[in-house]
């Protein structure tokens, strides 16, 4: 027993050795939270407190619950094989099975993984005649999930419209039909658990009475009907133990909920509050930086997070003037800390959105750097993109018949697998393309191909003579691409690669000097019969066709660069995707208002605060070096849209940063405030404005302030007197704003 506690700080130990009482630990981030989950567990157990098959151990993943096992089976000498330690999931599957009648399912039920579901969900409205661009089947399928989510069937369903209640019309014929045929959704594996429980007195006092301890791993991500199945399994006597971080709780867009910790200790009357602020993971500063951050947002459980390892090296700022600057100097960075020792596998780039990570990947990529995505795909190789990239190929050469199978029925457009046989088998008999051969099937299946057909014929023939940016903004506005992925519960990742694709276009245009051309390919060139005859090379005298050359491109970035698993590569991830995970050099990149904080936060307050959190997550990711940079200005839609800084810089102490970019240094804060700076982005380098414009009283990439929507950017200007005119960058919710100068009531920020 003296073995599990010896190295156990003084707050560690309070909680592997508390009582047996409900308690609620507050873990902060490297504060050793596992660690105490299993040395509570196994103190139980050892010191004869409990037996193994009287506790229940809840993770949120199988890889914690495996690694929970594994540090148990070498701690205690007990057989643990019937202990229940796993995910919401996986115990109320386990539980169902055990009581398959009295939750009404056959005991050989089947579980519908996403896709599964979506296709039952299809499958339910086509039955009932629904018009799929009405209601979209994945809208269809998140409306069910989050009720069943919040504990609610589909005559319980909130009703406020004829969409809600169409959509209540359809969970309660997909439930009749997966009841009918014995399958269960992973939504309803744990509403069915909970019903199961709170209608079968008996069943729910055997496990009351068997389970004397019940232990929470990550409670702050915990949704509402998660914490009441966790209440339905404690007796009055049962004592509740949940481990968590309210200031990393980040899935509120997946249901989780941050106020069951309050909530807990309210219900409970918790008087075990125990905080482990000791952390083992980062240097002193970046710890510093963490805490004052965070002490932002409102209605925390509060805790201050320290470290014995000394405060370290100060946070290494840079304002880069583009994302490409950005991207430019970071790989600097990351070669020298190679040079200087530094393992690659020990560096990650952490960003807010999949999208940004093309400019990183593309700037790895350039300089030979083994890299992995972490919890993703490179970009050119994500679904949306690459069928995106499909549509481009057939603009350029529709007899590509596998980029054709790829998207001839997606989005949806009624091409079944009977068209696609026949297709394929006229195309064979006549040996030609899928593509030559779709005039020749008749009937419906002929009518559905050949929509298809004069949909891409379209898209040629609007392309015809347009730059690349163009090109690619067109095609994936026109496949309806855009207008599929918006309609998805989780979509609006997919949006963003999207429209970063058209950005790719552009830098790739720029890099390659093919800035005006237009995409050859997307009109029959003519052939200059007397080019063999002067002596010139067909192929190298030939303009480059620059829709050719970015396909040739997405796909030598493509497969070959991405390291394998556990290779030594730089790690490339989001910020939620780095949540327990630490590196000893850590890079967050793109620091800006609308990006991070993301846009979509900036109107409520909850959702800014859960921006903050991400924060947070990504700032105690890093050991010993921590890096923060931001763009003046950055490619979207194919356009530079200039930026304003985080407001997250405005909440760091200015004494624990260094600037790597000493002339563009923030002035002292005009509060006298020495322990803060101002949070707007310096002005890029001023153009020349027109002629028509010298009068006026700013100029351009000047810092200014309004009355109504804050601080900002000029990005143009035009006009004078009393026709002068300024465009701003307010950020945010307020975005870019054309404002007369004579009515706008400007101030010099």
């Amino acid at each position: 027993m003296p073995d599990l506690l010896k190295d156990l700080n003084p707050e560690q130990l309070a909680a592997v050795t508390l009582p047996a009482q409900h308690a609620l630990v507050l873990a902060g981030a490297g504060s050793g939270k596992t660690r105490v989950l299993t040395t509570r567990i196994a103190w139980l157990i050892q010191t004869g407190n409990v037996g193994p098959h009287s506790l229940l151990a809840v993770t949120f993943t199988n890889k914690a619950a495996r690694e929970m096992l594994t540090r148990l089976s070498a701690m205690v000498p007990v057989n643990l094989r019937g202990m229940w330690i796993g995910t919401f999931h996986g115990l109320c599957n386990r539980l169902l099975r055990a009581h398959h009648r009295d939750a009404g399912l056959p005991q050989t039920f089947t579980i519908l993984d996403s896709q599964d579901q979506l296709a039952v969900v299809k499958r339910v409205m086509k039955s009932m005649h629904a018009d799929e661009d009405r209601y979209p089947p994945r809208q269809v399928q998140y409306f069910i999930n989050s009720q069943k989510d919040e504990g609610r069937r589909a005559h319980q369903a909130e009703v406020h419209d004829e969409f809600s209640r169409r959509y209540a019309e359809f969970y309660a014929a997909y439930d009749e039909l997966c009841q009918k045929e014995g399958t269960v959704d992973f939504a309803e594996l744990l509403l069915r658990s909970y019903e199961l429980l709170s209608r079968h007195q008996p069943i729910r006092e055997h496990y009351q009475a068997r389970f004397r301890h019940v232990l929470v791993d990550e409670f702050q991500d915990t949704n509402r009907l998660q914490y009441r199945w966790l209440q339905m399994l404690c007796s009055p006597t049962t004592a509740l133990f949940a481990v968590g971080d309210d200031d990393q709780s980040i899935y509120r867009f997946r249901g989780a909920n941050v106020g069951n910790m309050a909530d807990f200790e309210r219900d409970y009357k918790v008087t075990n509050l125990i905080r482990l602020e000791q952390n083992y993971r980062s240097h002193g500063n970046i710890l510093k930086a963490a805490n004052t951050l965070i002490a932002s947002n409102r209605n925390r459980l509060g805790k201050n997070l320290w470290t014995d390892a000394g405060d370290g090296e100060p946070l290494r700022v840079f304002e880069a003037r583009s994302d490409g600057e950005e991207a430019a100097w970071m790989i600097e960075e990351v070669q020298a800390l190679v040079r200087d020792g530094l393992s690659r596998s020990d560096i990650a780039l952490l960003y807010r959105s999949n999208a940004q990570s093309r400019v990183l990947e593309h700037a790895l990529f350039s300089a030979g750097i083994a890299y992995r995505v972490y919890g993703g795909l490179r970009f050119f190789e994500r679904l949306e993109v690459k069928h995106a990239l499909a549509y481009l190929r057939l603009a350029a050469n529709p007899d590509d018949d596998a980029a054709l199978l790829r998207v001839v029925n997606f989005p949806t457009r009624g091409v079944g697998a009977r068209a696609l046989e026949l297709l394929q088998d006229t195309a064979a008999a006549a040996r030609c393309s899928l593509w030559a051969a779709i005039p020749k099937v008749v009937g419906k299946a002929g009518g559905a191909l050949g929509g298809f057909a004069r949909l891409i014929e379209s898209m040629r023939e609007e392309a015809a003579g347009l730059p690349l940016p163009e090109v690619v903004e067109l095609v994936v506005q026109k496949s309806g691409l855009i207008a599929h992925y918006k309609t998805e519960r989780e979509g609006a990742d997919r949006v963003e690669n999207l429209e970063e694709l058209v950005n790719a276009a552009a830098a790739f245009v720029q890099e390659e000097g093919l800035a005006g051309a237009p995409a050859y390919a997307m009109v029959d060139l003519p052939i200059d019969p007397d080019s063999a005859v002067s002596g010139a090379d067909p192929v190298l005298d030939e303009p480059q066709d620059p829709l050719a050359a970015f396909l040739a491109h997405a796909s030598l970035e493509s497969g070959e660069n991405q390291a394998g698993e556990g290779s030594e590569a730089v790690q490339m991830m989001t910020a939620h995707s780095a949540k327990g995970l630490e590196f000893h050099a850590v890079f967050i990149t793109g620091l800006e208002e609308g990006l991070f904080p993301h846009e979509n936060s900036l109107n409520e307050d909850e959702g800014l605060e859960e921006e903050r959190r991400l924060m947070y997550v990504a700032i105690t990711r890093a050991r010993t070096r921590l890096y923060l940079s931001f763009a003046q200005s950055r490619m979207l839609h194919g356009q530079t849209r200039y930026n304003m800084a985080s407001r997250f810089f405005d909440e760091l102490p200015r004494s624990l940063m260094k600037w790597l970019t000493p002339s563009l240094k923030r002035q002292d804060s005009p509060t006298g405030n020495d322990s803060h700076w101002s949070g707007l982005a310096s002005a890029p380098a001023p153009r020349q404005a027109s002629a028509k414009s010298q009068s006026m009283p700013f100029r351009i990439g000047q810092n200014v302030s309004h009355p109504k929507f804050g601080d900002g950017i000029i990005v143009d200007a035009e006009g004078s007197g009393a026709d002068a005119r300024v465009r701003i960058n307010f950020g945010g919710a307020h975005g870019l704003k054309w404002l007369a100068l004579e009515y706008a009531k400007l101030t010099a920020a």
